[in-house]
């Protein structure tokens, strides 16, 4: 049994063929899914999404990329969100400086205000970073992110990183990334992160793990990155299985395996 810890299951590659998309999990020996919030906007269709089985979940928050209409989700706002069963964490959140330049206090501000709202709910984080780790990891401290705990997505930067967000109480998890043949780097994190610590994700329908690098990605391929994750630390892919699913089952405690 695998768990698709992040993955955009509203977008349009994917909810065009939503019920081969969750067929294709289940012959795959994926259990269950996580599908994340990006905007405002498009946050009621990922919750409608989340309601196409048991199990399935989302997150409520919004993409450090997404500038949208210049309006802000308030600490309230989230924390009303989250107040869901079906809703098991916030974000996803977090700094990203690769794509957007000049004064970029305004996604500060927005991780600031996420972090806050999953102190208050009670839900743990979904971070991305990107360009930004110094930074991330700077107001993750600030805001005392690791009372909610939870997990630095897609996760592409060094050990010390890795290091630095496991002391504060969060998980790493690995997507179809270090399956690439160029990602060395990564994959020696992939090879000393404590097992109890770990996830595993698509981020579908992006970043197609080998062997469908190139594809729209799809929440069945976790396994292709369980499998990898496996093989560089000379594991068994049930142990992987088992300890991620674990994992996430401890760390997103409001969902419930069915």
């Amino acid at each position: 049994m695998l768990v698709d810890s992040h993955c955009h299951l509203d977008f349009p590659e994917l909810q065009a063929d939503i019920a081969g998309v969750l067929s294709r999990m289940g012959d795959n020996g994926v259990s269950h899914a996580l599908t994340i919030s990006t905007t405002l906007d498009t946050y009621p269709a990922v919750r409608r999404t989340a309601d196409a089985g048991p199990n399935l979940w989302c997150s409520a928050g919004v993409h450090p990329d997404e500038q949208g209409d210049g309006r802000e989700a308030t600490v309230a706002e989230l924390v009303a969100m989250a107040d869901d069963p079906k809703v098991i964490a916030i974000g996803e959140t977090g700094l990203d400086y690769f794509r957007l330049t000049g004064d970029l206090e305004w996604q500060r501000d927005r991780f600031r205000t996420h972090i806050r709202a999953a102190r208050e709910s009670g839900k743990p984080l979904v971070i991305h970073t990107r360009a930004a780790a110094e930074d991330t990891l700077r107001l993750m401290r600030e805001e005392k992110a690791g009372e909610a705990g939870g997990v630095m997505h897609c996760f592409t930067e060094s050990w010390e990183v890795a290091q630095a967000a496991m002391d504060l109480g969060f998980h790493i998890s690995f997507s179809g990334i270090v399956t690439f043949k160029n990602a060395k780097a990564l994959k020696e994190v992939a090879k000393q992160v404590p097992r109890e610590l770990m996830l595993v994700e698509t981020d579908s329908p992006y970043l197609a793990p080998v062997p469908h690098r190139g594809q729209s990605n799809q929440p069945a391929y976790v396994k292709h990155v369980a499998e990898e994750v496996a093989r560089l630390r000379g594991e068994s892919f049930d142990d992987i299985a088992r300890h991620t699913t674990g994992n996430f089952f401890r760390l997103f405690r409001h969902a419930r395996p069915h």
